[in-house]
């Protein structure tokens, strides 16, 4: 137990010292947010889709949580190339605890993230559906940093180059937002496109947020929980082996 509260520490020590990280991560949801938010709107608007922004915002938390999840992998690169990891990984504490202490810890910083963004989001006039369902959504963002960064842990294990997991992560990283839902509704979408996003982890992610944060959901809020639950699951023991697997 020790072992992961230790690496959980860090994780959030790591995060706390990098204020220009801080920044950077929350640049991008802000100037979506903006961008679109205000942008496309009306057009949203005129179309009969509604409140934009109420329909966004739950999209654009995801986003954060997905980003920061995802590159908080690079620390195992980080550690490896300063020689920290080897000095975890000769302790006498079974691997997958240290994997599951840096997924706790890339995990908690995501949903700082996340909860940051949102505080913003009612700043520029989203609301709720529902105040009693942010507990729940709060879990689910929190599942949602879990898996995604199990996930750059991952393949983090498998990469010694610092400058090619940034490229790796943009190539997954995009598709798996532009493709979750996150920006346009699933409803009157071509079949082919409607499969793609069925398989994306993230769309169910961001769809349970919008259930409990906009209280609109296409795919069922029980189904989004199922499914990030399991896929977390599969990815945290794929995580594991791959991050046994490393060399000192």
């Amino acid at each position: 137990m020790s072992a992961i509260y230790v690496m959980w520490l860090r994780q959030l020590k790591r995060y706390w010292r990098s204020r220009a990280r801080m920044a950077g991560m929350l640049g991008q949801p802000i100037l979506f947010l903006l961008a679109l938010g205000f942008g496309i709107g009306p057009i949203f608007e005129q179309a009969g889709g509604g409140n934009f922004i109420q329909f966004l915002v739950p999209g654009i938390i995801a986003m954060t949580v997905l980003f920061t999840a995802m590159f908080s992998g690079i620390e195992v690169i980080w550690d490896r190339q300063f020689g920290f990891l080897k000095e975890t990984l000769v302790a006498p504490v079974p691997r997958w605890k240290i994997m599951l202490g840096k997924t706790f810890g890339g995990a908690t910083v995501a949903l700082a993230q996340g909860f940051i963004v949102f505080i913003i989001t009612l700043m520029i006039g989203f609301r709720p559906a529902n105040l009693a369902a942010l507990p729940i959504a709060l879990i689910l963002l929190f599942m949602i940093a879990m898996l995604f960064t199990a996930l750059g842990v991952a393949i983090a294990s498998r990469l010694e180059d610092m400058q090619a997991f940034p490229l790796i992560m943009n190539f997954l990283i995009m598709p798996l937002f532009f493709l979750s839902g996150a920006l346009f509704p699933l409803k009157g979408i071509p079949k082919i496109l409607e499969i793609i996003i069925k398989l994306n982890p993230l769309s169910y992610g961001v769809d349970g947020l919008r259930a409990t944060l906009s209280g609109v959901s296409t795919l069922g809020l029980g189904l989004d929980f199922a499914v990030i639950t399991i896929v977390g699951v599969i990815v945290f023991a794929f995580g594991s082996y791959q991050f046994s697997k490393i060399q000192l």
